[in-house]
């Protein structure tokens, strides 16, 4: 399994190198000031979790937040190259033991079925595989694309 561990301020250049490989699908984070802020002030309360390798780059991140018993995954990202090899799932176990005492909800917004990051990215398949329904639709995403709340209830 994938070590995963708090993410610390030194992580922020990976937040935004995984940032930066997901754009095309979630619209501008790099620069995007907001988005800095956000990944800092996740750190700065200890719900920021990152998976790294052993070279020390990040496979991935994930910000969490929310107030019990009902949470939320701000952002889950995985590097491109470590897709498929358990680290969102390490991420997200992590954060549910960490973060998480039943009985609670977990919900996440992930790519609407017409977006075209829903088959490239893996992102539903990824949290239907984790018990995660899917809900209600919201918001388009900055780039316009269609969006999903996707739902987990532990009882």
């Amino acid at each position: 399994m994938t070590p995963v561990r708090l993410a610390r301020d030194a992580d922020l250049p990976g937040f935004l190198a995984l940032a930066a490989e997901v754009e095309h699908w979630f619209g501008p984070m790099v620069d995007d000031p907001g988005f800095t802020e956000a990944v800092r002030r996740s750190i700065g309360r200890g719900t920021a979790l990152v998976a790294q390798a052993a070279s020390g780059d990040l496979l991935g991140a994930l910000l969490f937040g929310g107030n019990p018993p009902a949470h939320k995954v701000h952002w889950l990202v995985v590097t491109e190259r470590a897709r498929g090899g358990g680290v969102g799932r390490a991420l997200l176990a992590d954060a549910l033991a960490r973060f998480v005492r039943p009985p609670a909800a977990i919900e996440v917004v992930t790519f609407g079925p017409d977006h075209s990051g829903a088959a490239s990215s893996g992102a539903r398949a990824f949290y239907e595989r984790l018990d995660f329904t899917p809900a209600e639709p919201t918001d388009p995403g900055p780039e316009g694309g269609s969006r999903q709340v996707y739902r987990r209830v532990l009882a």
